[in-house]
């Protein structure tokens, strides 16, 4: 029976709440997992079809193999792979089985592919030296781009063995706090960036909740409020190398589209001004070499 974690009380894949922490080797085995099943799903096999042999090329030191295997079983029996995620809750997180139920769910556009990319930047991430703010800016945006839920997501987020029991209260309030207070402030107001600038007004403030973001986070999410939290997840990433959540391909194709219109319209911008300054007889030629007086016709 697969046992993953560091306890006999992981014995069982029905048990629920038992999930402890994996070692390093599991998560670079589940990224290379990960990846496989979306590479072969692109060359048009099927999901029951790649986890029929994909078990033999995992590390078998490691308890993926028999993950795997019984991920197969379940597959086969219930049409789910979800399911199977679900009852290696002392395996895969929570929030892992939440990323795959999404994918299978037909009323959101989230396929497993995306799915699959999610969950391998993930493990990779794991792998290394990861942060508990680090996971959390991870799996929130997740949730905001892929519009996986809040309500559920956070959630199974408080289930990760990764965040403490601080983490887990806020992660818990956040789900009753969240279109009250703008994600920007979830950070700011507990940051030591927030502790720091009130102790400069009040030197014997002390917090009612403590501190669970940096100075660093905390400024960076200051300087974002009132703002898109895809530019404050742009800026985690950028200053302090937070994993950046896999795009979508529809969202890259929206991004290109996005791009090339904000093209366009400034060429059409610079036509029309020189169509008014032609107008009012005040044409300048040597402003014709200029780039934005060029475009398509």
């Amino acid at each position: 029976m697969l046992a993953p974690g560091r306890s006999s009380k992981a014995e069982s894949p029905s048990s629920q709440g038992c999930f402890l922490e994996l070692e390093k080797d599991e998560y670079v085995e589940q990224a290379y997992f990960f990846r496989m099943i979306r590479d072969r799903l692109d060359q048009g096999l099927s999901t029951q079809e790649i986890l029929g042999s994909l078990d033999q090329e995992l590390l078998s030191t490691t308890r993926l193999p028999m993950a795997v295997q019984f991920l197969k079983t379940e597959l086969r029996h219930t049409g789910h792979l979800s399911k199977g995620f679900d009852r290696l809750a002392h395996y895969f997180t929570p929030f892992q089985a939440h990323v795959v139920r999404s994918a299978e769910n037909d009323k959101l556009k989230f396929s497993l592919t995306n799915a699959l990319a999610v969950l391998q930047k993930e493990a990779e991430y794991r792998s290394g030296t990861p942060t508990v703010s680090g996971l959390f800016v991870y799996h929130f945006e997740v949730l905001a781009r892929n519009r996986l839920g809040y309500d559920d997501g956070l959630k199974a987020m408080s289930q990760d063995w990764f965040y403490p029991p601080d983490w887990q209260r806020f992660l818990s309030d956040a789900r009753h706090q969240l279109g009250i207070i703008e994600f920007a402030d979830l950070i700011y107001l507990r940051s030591e960036w927030y502790l720091k600038e009130q102790r400069r007004t009040y030197p014997d403030y002390e917090p009612s909740l403590p501190s669970l973001f940096g100075e660093k986070e905390g400024k960076i999410a200051k300087a974002n409020r009132s703002r898109d939290p895809l530019y404050l997840f742009s800026a985690l990433q950028r200053q302090l190398g937070y994993p950046e959540v896999p795009r979508s391909s529809d969202e890259v194709k929206e991004q290109t589209l996005l791009q090339q219109l904000q093209l366009r319209i400034r060429d059409l911008e610079g036509k029309v001004r020189l169509l008014e300054a032609e107008n009012r007889e005040q044409v300048d030629l040597t402003k014709l070499a200029r780039p934005e007086f060029l475009g398509d016709d």
